[in-house]
């Protein structure tokens, strides 16, 4: 009899039979049985960047929040202002520990009045869940976690809203970013948001699991792409958004990053004090290989004197075929155009300081949305 511990079953989204067929190669991620590429990462970026691309990122969380307190509730649990997101808008915010850093990045949705939603990062469901019953005890507030009952698709790319609107009821081009309604998709019942996580324009598609399989064969059959987290990873580092885990995590400082705007300092929420207490000592900075090689998380980054940081995220840009990276730089150094240099297998590579995107990209409160990994 063997001691051996049994593997862990793996979850799949209502798409798992959908990715087999198309030949998907499929890999653990989150817990879930996840495609990580179709034909591979370089087309699959690419068709999101040229035309239009389609996601299943269904392994992502979803909370629904209801009640009297319940803007009072995210005001104070969420580092953005939630009383400014009306009806119809949604915002990318942040759940902060007590000590300054995050539990999470998330995206809040405000589809109807009294009712508010937020998609949190597939390898966080728990540890959220947990952090926001914690932090109701004292509101008169409901929380239900969704995330069984929600399947999600990101429709993405140039082309994402002529290829989505013969199949869905609302007007796309009323649409701004960052709004969120709801409508039909073929004569199933949609929440339809103008979000993403790819620094393109595009659409994510909230739906009841049993539609998921027809809503993914009808993007399919209208011409998007099957892309899988290989590629969504590529993009979001292309665009320069942060994936938790790599450029944030409970001790990593937000505010040492362009993506502070979510973070209202003038309001109370919990954690303020700590996070805002805390000395900025490191900027989030990109970083271009000047010579051939791919960088990935972990390479040690150093100036003439030794080492001065390591990688959060590295990938070979399929864009333009360069190595591109995201590091927390000392000050002093997180300035474009400062050469460093960066450890590739054994040997010193060239690299220069960019602002942490690698394209003309929105930011992630005007584009972007958490699930999120995401991620």
């Amino acid at each position: 009899m063997s001691d051996a511990p049994k593997p862990i079953a793996l979850q799949r989204t209502p798409l798992f039979d959908e990715h087999r067929d198309l030949g998907a190669r499929l890999v653990p991620f989150a817990g879930f049985s996840m495609p990580v590429q179709y034909v591979g990462v370089i087309a699959e970026h690419m068709a999101v960047r040229e035309a239009v691309g389609v996601f299943d990122v269904s392994h992502m969380g979803e909370f629904e929040i209801r009640g009297p307190d319940a803007l009072a509730f995210l005001n104070w649990a969420l580092t953005n202002d939630a009383a400014k997101l009306r009806v119809g808008r949604a915002q990318y915010t942040m759940l902060p520990n007590d000590r300054g850093g995050l539990v999470d990045d998330v995206y809040l949705y405000h589809p109807v009045d009294g009712q508010y939603q937020l998609v949190v990062n597939a390898s966080n469901v728990a540890k959220d869940w947990r952090r926001l019953n914690a932090l109701a005890a004292n509101f008169d507030v409901t929380l239900t976690d969704r995330s069984d009952e929600t399947a999600l698709l990101a429709v993405q790319g140039p082309q994402a809203e002529t290829l989505l609107q013969p199949l869905v009821t609302a007007s796309l081009a009323a649409m701004r970013k960052n709004d969120v309604l709801n409508t039909s998709f073929q004569g199933s019942p949609v929440l339809l948001a103008r979000t993403g996580y790819t620094g393109e324009d595009g659409f994510e598609v909230f739906c009841n699991p049993g539609a998921a399989v027809e809503v993914w064969r009808a993007l399919l059959a209208a011409g998007a792409a099957p892309c899988g987290l290989g590629a969504r990873d590529t993009l979001r580092l292309e665009a320069g958004f942060p994936l938790y885990g790599h450029e944030f995590s409970d001790d990593l400082n937000p505010l040492e990053t362009p993506f502070g705007f979510a973070i209202k300092l003038g309001k109370p929420f919990v954690g303020r004090e700590a996070m805002s207490e805390r000395p900025l000592e490191r900027r989030l900075m990109g970083l271009v290989l000047d010579a051939r090689g791919v960088p990935r998380e972990g390479f040690a980054v150093s100036d003439q004197y030794g080492e001065v940081a390591v990688t959060t995220s590295g990938t070979l840009n399929p864009t333009d075929r360069r190595g591109i990276a995201l590091a927390y730089l000392p000050l002093n150094l997180a300035h474009p155009g400062v050469n460093l240099n960066l450890l590739i297998r054994d040997a010193q590579a060239p690299v220069h300081v960019t602002e942490p995107s690698f394209r003309r990209a929105m930011s992630p409160g005007d584009a972007s949305s958490k699930q999120p990994e995401a991620s």
